[in-house]
Formats: structure tokens, sequence, C-alpha cells
């Protein structure tokens, strides 16, 4: 594609300045207007004139000092680590767009950049003024951008030339998701960004479904003692859509991705009192690690709230990659013989008490104790 100036379509621009008179300049609305941007950006350009910016100023990219910059990217180890094949794969997919790809901490600083457009035109030279490790590009720094706007909301965004705040920015066209880690807090952001380019508000739903794959490899890289993959009985479980739960020795959740925290409606708590899996599952811990070490490949679980959920557990290697499934048959009946042999035992072996506290016959306790009996175990 070439790399002229490339403008947006005549409508989307004139909207886009209709809404700059009425939002940053003060004009009076027209009668009937409909909204002309998204409520994300007027908020951002709210700050802005609060902060005492003026879209006239002209904005540089400086990066913070070596060492700011090198100490940055030591504390985002990981989320680089993570994201860095994500990127590879972004930049594959972009390439013929002149988009690039662009990872941030929380604070908005540059840890890490995908391939940038080559040449020495102008708007290559615009790609390298921002695709700089430890370039500042928070809202603070360069105003309303797809990296401030994603980091100030906590939700994915789409912002296309004048709809940046500073007119040295309307260069640009953004697409922006934020980070969250395993314990659920906000990171950083993958933007993806193109200099005089044609509009891909698409683009947005692409950086959304990659910052769930770098958040999953943050959580599948946690160290834990088991890794719990959690999916809706009768769904197929994808990328965007799989839970993933990590549990420490003593129940302790230690991590989960968003679907995870979704699925769950529990955020994992901050306290010293941690999320234990006791309070999310209806079922003894040690049958959770039983299944784990059987190998087995999905289990359907009740939640306290009365759902019930399919669980494949496998057991975590501190921070290393899970251990493969190595039986793929589910094994339903053992956890249901688990669970009478645990009645039978809170009821001192009295096997008429635990029936009734079952609501089963006791013909039925021991016929299902008998066939859970490995072969060979004495009475």
């Amino acid at each position: 594609m070439s790399a002229s100036v490339v403008s947006p379509a005549p409508e989307r621009s004139l909207a886009i300045a209709q809404a700059r008179r009425e939002l940053i300049h003060g004009e009076s609305p027209r009668a009937h207007a409909n909204p002309c941007v998204d409520s994300w950006i007027s908020r951002s350009w709210q700050r802005c004139i609060e902060a005492g910016r003026r879209p006239q100023q002209r904005v540089s990219f400086d990066p913070v000092g070596p060492s700011a910059g090198r100490d940055a990217t030591e504390r985002n180890r990981a989320l680089v680590t993570a994201a860095r094949p994500v990127i590879e794969r972004l930049s594959r997919a972009i390439a013929d767009t002149r988009y690039f790809a662009i990872l941030t901490n929380a604070d908005g600083i540059v840890v890490d950049v995908g391939n940038l457009p080559d040449g020495t035109d102008a708007a290559s030279r615009y790609a390298r003024d921002i695709g700089r490790i430890g370039v500042d590009l928070s809202e603070r720094a360069i105003g309303t951008s797809a990296i401030g706007t994603a980091l100030a909301e906590h939700e994915s965004v789409w912002l296309h030339r004048g709809e940046h705040f500073f007119d040295d920015t309307s260069v640009y066209s953004c697409a922006g998701a934020p980070l969250f880690g395993p314990r659920g807090d906000c990171i950083g952001m993958l933007d993806l960004t193109g200099v005089q380019v044609v509009e891909r508000p698409e683009l947005r739903h692409l950086a959304t479904l990659s910052t769930r794959s770098i958040e999953n490899m943050l959580v599948l890289h946690e160290p834990c003692e088991l890794l719990l993959h959690l999916a809706w009985p009768g769904s197929t479980a994808s990328e965007a859509t799989e839970g993933l739960l990590c549990i420490d020795a003593d129940g302790h959740v230690t991590g989960a991705n968003a679907a995870a925290r979704q699925m769950l409606h529990q955020p994992l708590a901050r306290s010293q009192h941690a999320l234990h899996f006791n309070d999310l599952f209806a079922l003894p811990l040690h049958m959770m690690f039983d299944a784990a070490r059987r190998g087995d490949a999905m289990l359907e679980v009740p939640l306290w709230s009365g759902l019930r959920v399919q669980v494949q557990p496998q057991r975590g290697g501190g921070g290393m990659p899970v251990q493969p499934v190595v039986d793929t048959r589910p094994r339903l009946r053992d956890v249901e013989t688990a669970l009478i042999r645990k009645a039978v035992a809170d009821a001192r072996g009295n096997v008429a008490e635990a029936a009734r506290a079952l609501g089963i016959s006791r013909a039925t306790v021991y016929r299902k104790l008998w066939r859970g009996r490995p072969a060979g175990a004495p009475d």
C-alpha cells in the first residue's frame, strides 16, 4: 500500500470535525445532531481540557531516560515474554496494511514493538517516533490516543485521525485493548497503529482477541499446583472463551484469566483472605487433585451458585507449561464414587446415615462403592 496521505471518508471527516468544534471548542451543537464520537473519546478530550491542554500544542515523543527505560522493560519481562509470539503473529496479519503493534505497561510506556513500516517517507518517520522502547505514550504525555484511552477506560477502543486530541497526533489511526494480569489488575495494553492509513475499525476486535491470548499465556506460566480449564457444559472451548484458574497447594486461587473471572463472577481478592477453591466449587479439593493425577479429560462440577461447569484439571509446573492430558476418557463416575465414600466416612461408616444424607438407597450406596473399588482391593 502506498505511504501517501489517505484521507478519511468525507462524511466521517466532517463528523469528527463537528464533534471537535462542539466538544473541544465549545460551539453550540447542531439541532438534531447525532453523537459524532464515542463516549470514551469525549471523556478523554474533557480530561485533556481539564488538564489545561490545547489542541494546537506541540507534541514530542520523548522517551524516558535510558535507565528508566531498561527498568520498565525488566519490570515487565513476563508481559513482554508472553506478548512476543502474539505480536509476531499480529505483524504477519497486518503486514499489508501499514499498521504495527505496540505493547505498553500500565503507565503507557512502550515496552515492546512489532515490525515498523519500512521507508524514509513522513509516515515511516511518524511510526518510528512512537515505535521506540521507553517512549511515554500515556494520555498525560500525548493526549487522546488508543493507548491512553484504553488504559483509562479499561475497555477496547478505536480512534481515527482527528479523534486524537492534539493536531500533531491526527496522522494516526489506532485500535487498543487493555491487558489484565492473572490477579485481575491492569498491567498494560496492546495497540495497533497506522500512520495516514485507511480506517480499519475491525482492528479493535483483533486487538481484543490478541490481548486475550497474551493474558492466557500469562496465566499458563503462573506458578501453581493445579491448573483448571473451565467451560460451560455443551460448549466448545476456544482461546477466547476458555476459563483458566490457578490453584496453589492449599487450595487458594492464585491466578485467573478474564473468562474464568466472568464465569465464576468472582474477582480475585486482594486482601489476606484470598479466594479459595472451596468458595467456588461444591466439590472437595482433593478430588480435583486426584482427577488431575489420573489424567481425567473433563469433569462436570457443581458450583455453589447452583450452576455447573466443565473442568479439565491439570497439574501445574511451577511456572512451566502444564503437563498434557494422557487419558481422554471422562471419569465422572469416579467423582460420584468419591463423594459417596466421603459421605460414608463423614457418617463414621454408617451406610444408612450416609444414604439418607445423599438422598439415595443403601443398596445404591453399596452398589456404587463396590463398582468403584479397585481390582484386588481388600473388603
